[in-house]
């Protein structure tokens, strides 16, 4: 597995729009199977990656986050709770 970590979070506030933050992300963080979605209200973000806590601490600075989730996906494919 290449990239460890699911990482979802909704970002309340953000001014960016989701072409732009989906650029960003893409253009500084290495991961896949990015998602990005929503509107001037609240945006939602899904990627894969193995540096979350650093998605996350970029996420931070856009507006708030919260229902933050962090799989270990390799934990779950070893049938382990992630």
């Amino acid at each position: 597995m290449e990239f460890r970590y699911d990482t979802q979070l909704l970002i309340e506030g953000c001014q960016m729009d989701e072409d732009d933050l989906n650029d960003y992300i893409v253009e500084n963080f290495v991961g896949d199977s990015l998602l990005v979605v929503g509107d001037e209200d609240v945006m939602k973000l899904h990627y894969h990656t193995n540096t979350p806590w650093k998605v996350l601490e970029y996420c931070a600075t856009l507006g708030e986050i919260y229902d933050i989730v962090v799989e270990d996906m390799d934990r779950q494919a070893r049938g382990l709770q992630g």
